[in-house]
């Protein structure tokens, strides 16, 4: 009907009445219009801006953590013949001063064992039970002695008995032997082979089940005499600064503080030196190119808080965060052990300038890594806490702050959000009073239209009738 009515407008008066009604109309909502999208840009720049400076915080917070953990920047311990003897530091240590003699006298080894042959290694061989007994000494030598420990049993079953399955039920077992199967010209034999270290030499004895004997045959006993037997089970001897002590394995971290020690090779009167290596140059390097992100960081959220162009000129929490970063460098982020040790970035040479951006004075940071050089490594320890837990704690501090859903980033860009949905809703609302004011208008010069051309209508039938008749 009003598309009717709005192809028809005109008609009687001669005047373009829909152009009329579509520019009464626009006028009338256009302000509002505008005021309604102009509002919406500025969110949309806003909601963009929040995410981009969350994403950047997150960024270089993930960067410092990285940072702290990557082990680059702690200092390691080192030895002077890691064909001999490996170092490496235990989590979470913190090495200083360390120096000491290593004497590998004698590796931990574990005992190694074949039985007695058998020509098929997946024929049945017997039923019974297995015995292991584990103690010291040496089993080949005659000299073994079990130990206090309860012997373990293992069933061998009917069904399951050929040396294949005997090796899987040790195995199963967790008895503190690994079985396999080995082959040479004799036919397969079971290996075993403990754990290292002095206490885990074994004998394996059988008892057979009358109706089914042949597990005797896997004896491995000081009397057995076609084993094959490899190596002894013995502990690692070890030296420390002269002091002999005993371990059973060869990764050995309870002798020097800190320290885990991977003895490689038996050397005995050589000693090895062990020291330190402390990452000058890395935590130069690392420092440096912080200073240098953080600077990316920084000019980002002086952008967003510009205030001509900034979308977030007027955001209290970017400029909380601003305030945040201009402190950074004076936050406290270890707890000095020696008496003028830095503990902030400030105190290394890392400067705020007066654009909130850093600078790093060369000298000063020299300094404090070759008199301080411990200290200035504790500044990336990776601890907890806004003060004192290292620079990536602290500076996630201020991220966690920052981004926070109540009083943070998090917090205006779900507010921002809120006022664009109700800004969509007013947008949706006048689009509608605009159509319902333009049909309104519509009817109403559709019926004065009509009427215009009605009145034309009767005008011209009076002008007939009235008009002067020619004279015949």
């Amino acid at each position: 009907m009003v598309d009717s009515i709005v192809n028809t407008l005109g008609a009687g008066s001669g005047i373009d009445l829909t152009s009329l009604v579509n520019q009464l109309v626009d006028a009338q909502f256009s302000a509002k219009t505008r005021s309604i999208n102009r509002e919406s840009q500025t969110l949309s720049a806003q909601i963009s801006g929040i995410a981009t400076v969350k994403s950047s915080i997150n960024d270089f917070a993930a960067g410092l953590k990285s940072l702290a953990t990557g082990g680059l920047l702690s200092t390691t311990p080192t030895t002077s013949n890691a064909a001999i003897v490996k170092a490496s530091a235990l989590p979470g240590a913190t090495l200083s001063g360390l120096s000491a003699a290593i004497e590998v006298r004698q590796l931990a080894q574990a005992q190694s064992v074949a039985t007695a042959a058998v020509a098929s290694r997946t024929a049945p061989i017997g039923t019974g039970t297995l015995t292991l007994t584990f103690g010291s000494g040496s089993v080949a030598g005659g000299s073994f002695v079990a130990g206090s420990a309860a012997p373990i049993d293992i069933a061998i079953v009917d069904g399951a008995s050929s040396l294949d399955s005997i090796a899987a039920a040790i195995n199963a077992a967790n008895a503190g032997v690994t079985a396999s199967i080995i082959t040479d010209s004799g036919g397969a034999r079971l290996a075993l082979k403990s754990q290292t270290g002095a206490n885990q030499a074994f004998t394996l004895t059988a008892t057979e089940d009358a109706g089914a004997p042949g597990l005797a045959a896997l004896a491995i006993t000081q009397a057995s005499t076609n084993a094959l037997f490899g190596t002894t089970a013995q502990d690692a001897i070890v030296a420390v600064d002269g002091i002999p002590l005993n371990r059973s394995s060869n990764s050995i971290s309870d002798l020097v503080d800190g320290v885990k020690l991977d003895l490689v090779s038996a050397a005995p009167g050589t000693n090895v030196s062990l020291g330190t290596n402390v990452p000058t140059e890395q935590l130069k390097s690392s420092i440096n190119d912080l200073v240098a992100a953080f600077n990316d960081l920084q000019r980002l959220v002086k952008q967003q808080t510009d205030a001509t162009t900034g979308a977030l000129f007027s955001d209290s929490a970017t400029r909380q965060l601003q305030q945040s970063l201009r402190r950074f460098t004076l936050t406290e982020l270890a707890t000095p052990t020696t008496t003028g040790a830095p503990n902030t970035l400030a105190e290394i040479g890392v400067s705020t300038n007066r654009d909130g951006t850093l600078s790093v004075n060369a000298a000063q940071l020299t300094a404090a890594l070759t008199n301080f050089p411990q200290a200035v490594e504790a500044l990336f320890f990776n601890g907890t806490g806004a003060t004192g837990g290292g620079i990536a704690a602290a500076f996630q501090a201020i991220a966690d702050q920052a981004t926070d859903a109540t009083i943070g980033l998090g917090a205006s860009e779900a507010r921002y959000t809120r006022r664009q949905s109700s800004l969509d809703e007013a947008l949706e609302k006048a689009n509608a009073d605009k159509e319902v004011v333009r049909t309104r208008l519509t009817r109403q010069f559709a019926g004065a239209d009509a009427r215009v051309s009605a009145y034309k209508s009767t005008q011209s039938f009076l002008t007939q009738q009235f008009a002067p008749r020619p004279s015949s």
